[in-house]
C-alpha cells in the first residue's frame, strides 16, 4: 500500500500535496517525497518474497493504489563480494554493487522507470532531458515502454553508443557544444515554449525515489548497513537518494539508526563538490571547462549541491577528486581481479578508495560498498584506451 504523505521542499520546506506534476519549488529548491512510516509499513520478511526489482519497495514508491509501473525489470543487481581485489587492498569485506546489470546499462534505468511511471499516471505526453549518456538512454527507453515521446539534448562529445542508443529508441536527439550544464540551458526554451515535461535531475520529485532503493537493496542484500559507501558523483541524485533512505529505513525499523559514512568522487578535470566540501561551503560553485572522459562526472554545476554536501557531512564522509588516468588504470584493475567490465565512473570509485586506505581512513575491518553506476560496454573509446594499456602490459611480460 502506498503511504505518501507529501512533497516538500528541501530548501524551504514548504509541504505540497502529492499526486501532481512538480518541477523544482517556487523557491529554486529540489522537491522529495514524504512517507508515512512505521515499523510495520513495509516488513522486511514481506518483501522478501516480491518479484527482484526495485518495484518491491512498492511502499516507498510514489506510485499509488493498484497503478501498474513502467518497468523494465530495473534494480535489485548483484552485490559482488568482491574476494581478490579486497586482498590487494588489505579489505575482506569489499562489494561491488554492479549497476551495469540494469536494463540500458547502468543505474539511470532505477530514476527513470519510477519517473516515467508517475510522469504518465500524471498525463504528461511528452518528457525531455538534457543528458551526458545513459540517463538520456534510461529515459529513451523507459519512454518507449510508456508511449510517450521523448527529446534528449546531449553535449557533443558523449560516447557514440550513448548518442545511438537515444535514437534507435526512437528520442529526438540534438547535440550541443558544451557541457551538460549548455544543454539544459538550451533546453529550457523548448521545454517552456513547447511543453515538454522536464525529467532533468532533481528538477522533478521522482527520479531519486529510483535511485534511493539502491540503499534498500544493499542492506538487504548484506543483511546489515556497510561503514563506506563510496559513490561516482556528477548530479548526485544517487548519494542523496541513499541518504534518504538510510532516514526511511530507521523509521520502518530495518536498520538501529547507524549509518554509513557517504563518499563522494569526482573527477579532478570536474570537481566542484570536492572543492566547496574542502572549502566548508554550503553550496558548491559552477566548475568552469569541466573536462574528464567520464561523462557522467562531467557536471559542472548540481541542481542538489547543497543536499550531496549534507549527506557527506552528516555521515561523517568526504569528497575526493581521482584523475582520468586513476579511473582507467581502476577499470582494468576491477575487470581483471573480478571479471566486471565497468565504466570510468565505476573505476573512480576504486581510486577514490586506494587514496583513502592509503590515507589510514578506512580500516581493515570496514565494509564498503563501490558503487559500479554503468557498464563500461557502452564506453567503446574508454575501453579501447584500457585494452590498448593491458595488451602493452601482457606483451613487456612476455619479452
Amino acid at each position: 500500500m502506498n503511504i505518501v504523505s507529501h512533497i516538500e521542499c528541501s530548501r524551504c520546506g514548504k509541504q505540497l500535496p502529492p499526486g501532481r506534476l512538480y518541477n523544482l519549488c517556487e523557491c529554486g529548491g529540489p522537491l522529495l517525497v514524504r512517507y508515512r512510516l512505521s515499523s510495520n509499513a513495509m516488513p522486511r520478511d514481506a518483501v522478501t518474497a516480491r518479484a527482484k526489482t526495485l518495484w518491491r519497495y512498492r511502499e516507498v514508491l510514489p506510485l499509488g493504489g493498484d497503478a501498474s509501473p513502467v518497468t523494465l525489470g530495473e534494480g535489485f543487481t548483484p552485490l559482488l563480494h568482491a574476494t581478490r581485489l579486497g586482498e590487494r587492498m588489505g579489505l575482506p569485506n569489499l562489494y561491488l554493487k554492479d549497476e551495469g546489470t540494469n536494463p540500458t546499462g547502468s543505474f539511470k534505468a532505477r530514476g527513470q522507470s519510477v519517473a516515467i511511471t508517475m510522469a504518465r499516471e500524471l498525463g504528461v505526453r511528452k518528457v525531455a532531458i538534457p543528458s551526458a549518456g545513459n540517463a538520456g538512454g534510461a529515459m529513451a527507453a523507459y519512454a518507449a515502454a510508456a508511449g510517450l515521446e521523448a527529446l534528449v539534448y546531449m553535449p557533443e562529445g558523449t560516447p557514440v553508443m550513448n548518442r545511438l542508443e537515444c535514437s534507435i529508441l526512437g528520442a529526438g536527439v540534438k547535440l550541443i557544444a558544451g557541457s551538460i550544464k549548455d544543454c539544459g540551458r538550451a533546453l529550457a526554451e523548448r521545454i517552456r515554449s513547447e511543453g515538454w515535461f522536464d525529467v532533468s535531475t532533481l528538477k522533478e520529485p521522482y527520479r531519486i525515489e529510483g535511485k534511493k532503493t539502491m540503499a534498500y537493496e544493499v542492506v538487504e542484500q548484506l543483511d546489515r548497513v556497510p561503514e563506506v559507501m563510496i559513490y561516482p558523483t556528477g548530479g548526485g541524485t544517487g548519494l542523496i537518494g541513499m541518504w534518504k533512505a538510510f532516514a526511511e529505513m530507521e523509521q520502518l525499523g530495518w536498520t538501529s539508526g547507524r549509518r554509513p559514512r557517504m563518499i563522494a568522487v569526482q573527477a579532478t578535470g570536474c570537481a566542484p563538490m570536492v572543492r566547496a566540501f574542502e572549502g566548508g561551503a554550503e553550496r558548491a560553485d559552477e566548475w568552469v571547462d569541466p573536462a574528464t572522459i567520464a561523462s557522467g562526472l562531467r557536471v559542472p554545476s548540481a541542481v542538489g549541491d547543497a543536499l550531496i554536501l549534507r549527506a557527506i557531512r552528516e555521515s561523517g564522509g568526504t569528497a575526493v577528486a581521482v584523475d582520468d588516468d586513476t579511473m582507467l588504470r581502476a577499470v582494468r584493475e576491477i575487470a581483471q581481479t573480478e571479471g566486471v567490465v565497468t565504466s570510468p565512473e565505476g573505476g573512480a570509485t576504486l581510486g577514490a578508495l586506494e587514496r583513502l586506505r592509503r590515507q589510514g581512513l578506512i580500516a581493515p575491518s570496514e565494509s564498503v560498498v563501490l558503487f559500479l553506476t554503468g557498464s563500461g560496454y557502452k564506453y567503446l573509446e574508454a575501453l579501447e584506451a584500457v585494452a590498448e594499456n593491458s595488451q602493452q602490459r601482457r606483451s613487456g611480460l612476455h619479452r
